[in-house]
This record gives C-alpha cells, structure tokens and sequence, in this order.
C-alpha cells in the first residue's frame, strides 16, 4: 500500500480489539506497535491478563502488519496462529511490536513480540496471514 493509513483508522476496522481497549500506537509497513492496560476483567483467577486478551493484542498488531503489506485491492486473513507464554502479567501495560517475517503471493507470516512495562519478554505471537485478492 502507498498510502499508510493512521492508527486510529485501522483500529475502527477491528471493533473488538477497540472493545478490550488496544492502542495502536505505531502502525507502518515495516512496524506495527499496539498496546493493551492490563485490567481486573481481562484477568484470570490470580490477576493474570487473560492468554486471549494477549493473544487479541497479538493477532491485532499481526493483523495490521499483514494489511499494511498487501498488495492493492487484497484482503488478509489469519489463517494460523502460536502464541508462547513466558510469563504472567498482573499489572502495568503489555506492548506488541510486529515485523513481517515474510511477504509472500498468498500469504505472509508475522511474528509479535510482547512485553511488560519493564521491556521483558512475556510472549511471541507467530502467524499466517492468506493474502485473499478478487477472482
């Protein structure tokens, strides 16, 4: 795409990710960065955030990074996706920051690194996203 679209535009596109409270902080071809508060009703038993709410903020910066490198006209959507969980999170702000690792005809792969306040590594998203053009 030519023209990157801002943050707030691309996060309308995904009312979901708008309804957990994720923040699209940085959003280009190249980078996508999201972040998401860490909150009592996101959490499970103990405080720790949810593993689908970080799995949510994952696949939102993986999906935008995916968008922002498809071809004119193409749509994209994830067709596989790992999350490894290193640790928990029970305060602060977790941030995603997504890199395409490969963009290809049909698909193209991302991998998401999220981390707590402090910068530590509390998981990584890898997923498939199929470039789906008209017929």
């Amino acid at each position: 795409m030519t023209d990157t679209p801002a943050p707030a535009a691309l996060l309308r596109a995904v009312p979901f990710a708008d309804e957990l409270g994720i923040a699209l902080e940085e959003a280009t071809p190249a980078r996508v960065r999201a972040a998401l508060a860490w909150a009592p009703e996101l959490c499970t038993a103990g405080g720790a955030l949810h593993g689908g709410a970080l799995m949510t903020l994952a696949d939102t910066a993986g999906a935008v990074c995916a968008y922002l490198n498809l071809p004119p006209g193409a749509r994209t959507s994830t067709i596989e996706s790992k999350t490894n969980f290193f640790r928990a999170v029970r305060s602060g702000t977790v941030h995603a920051e997504a890199r395409a690792v490969h963009v290809g005809r049909s698909c193209i792969a991302v991998r998401t690194d999220l981390r707590d306040a402090g910068g530590t590594l509390v998981g990584q998203t890898t997923q498939t996203q199929a470039v789906l053009t008209a017929r």
